[in-house]
């Protein structure tokens, strides 16, 4: 049965606070019907509302284009200077003619890969993500297939895609945390190709547009990533911002216009790299807590994470702050020493912002048989209450 612990050793169906109080509310409010950040070196979770829910990509579904593209060219199977002709499909599709988002990319012109991203993370050219798709996978179909099979590779498992540029089309979907993952792995492991998200603008065929990400322009630390709106959901964002060695990742959907979409995005961003700091609660190897034995030597099992047990404190709400330590128990003997327990689950406010594991500090053997019938005797007399 699941378990909460205390640190303060209470009993076994006590709840440990790091704070005074248990939260109840979020400590920022927003328009956007949905929201998700992130502090991209810990992955920690700073703000959550509705962040579960699916809904069309838009645009922003060029995010995963360009991660199966950046993939190729980090694994050698590409390079920046291999060269796609632009199809009749492309330039139709996403090209001049189509009136959507576009490099204007000349019919059966031959364009290098690097200025094909350059056009889709600049300027969410559609033409380009159709050009990349097509000369990666031959067809538009078979790309979009790619880039579903790669999303749950990197660990999305709602995310599907139907098309390369995240134009309307039936079962196509994501949601704002799955985008925000996606962002912060394009970080993590595309550093050298990330930075094209942070171009203020480019020239492609004498025409120069500037990036359609309007964070660029707020010098606030941002340097991505992308923007997108569909009559579904609205309009949608995935931004990033760095300030003062804290870099912070989100995605929210759901504004009502793109003057909305840039002052929420930007309040938000900006919350979150100001107002909170990290925390070492427990030091590496130093004992969490504890969980109850059944049958053991022990009543009880030390409880350590692998490292330190750092956190993310909001330094003006920190009565917002909660912990629980979460376990299936009692936890029945014998116990060896770095065997999987339990979890430290920390909420900041009423949103999940971080779990990690918990291991047992110790070994616990089996108890006598007085021990065992007494830790039976307990269980069935207060078992039922967990």
């Amino acid at each position: 049965m699941k378990s909460f612990h205390p640190f303060t050793g209470l009993v076994a169906l006590g709840l440990l606070l790091l704070s005074l109080a248990q939260a109840s509310a979020q400590l920022f409010e927003t328009k956007a019907a949905q929201a998700f950040m992130i502090d991209a070196e810990t992955g920690t979770v700073l703000f959550s509302k509705d962040a579960d829910r699916l809904i069309p990509p838009a645009s922003l579904a060029k995010l995963m284009t360009m991660e199966v593209a950046f993939d190729a060219i980090k694994s050698g199977r590409m390079t920046l200077d291999d060269t796609f002709v632009v199809s009749e499909n492309a330039w139709r599709k996403g090209g001049a003619p189509s009136g959507t988002s576009t490099m204007f990319a000349k019919l059966k012109s031959t364009i290098r890969l690097e200025d094909l991203i350059q056009g889709v993370t600049v300027q969410a050219a559609n033409d380009g993500c159709i050009v990349i798709a097509e000369g990666m996978a031959g067809s538009e179909a078979n790309f979009a297939a790619q880039m579903t099979g790669r999303a749950r590779q990197i660990g999305l498992q709602k995310s599907t895609f139907v098309n390369s540029t995240g134009l309307p089309a039936d079962g196509q979907q994501t949601s704002v945390r799955e985008l925000a993952l996606l962002a912060l792995h394009i970080w993590r492991n595309y550093p050298d190709l990330y930075r094209y998200y942070g171009q203020k603008d480019f020239t492609w065929n004498k025409i120069s547009q500037r990036n359609r990400n309007p964070l660029l322009a707020m010098d606030i630390g941002a340097d991505g990533l992308a923007v997108g709106a569909s009559e579904q959901s609205g309009f949608g964002i995935v931004g990033s911002v760095s300030h003062n060695g804290t870099r912070v990742i989100a995605a929210m959907s759901g504004l009502a216009n793109d003057r909305e979409r840039a002052e929420e995005a930007r309040k938000l961003l900006d919350w979150g790299v100001r107002s909170f700091e990290k925390t070492e609660v427990f030091a590496k190897d130093e004992v969490v807590g504890e969980a109850q034995v059944f049958g053991g030597a022990k009543s009880g099992v030390a409880l350590k994470a692998k490292g330190p047990v750092q956190i993310f404190r909001p330094i003006t709400n920190r009565d917002k702050l909660t912990a629980r330590i979460v376990y299936d128990g009692p936890v029945a003997a014998p116990v060896e020493e770095g065997q999987p327990v339990g979890t430290l689950r920390v909420w900041i406010g009423d949103t999940l912002s971080q779990e990690t594991p918990l291991f047992a500090a110790e070994s616990i053997g089996v108890g006598s048989l007085p021990q065992r019938a007494l830790d039976a005797a307990k269980e069935l007399a207060v078992g039922w209450l967990r």
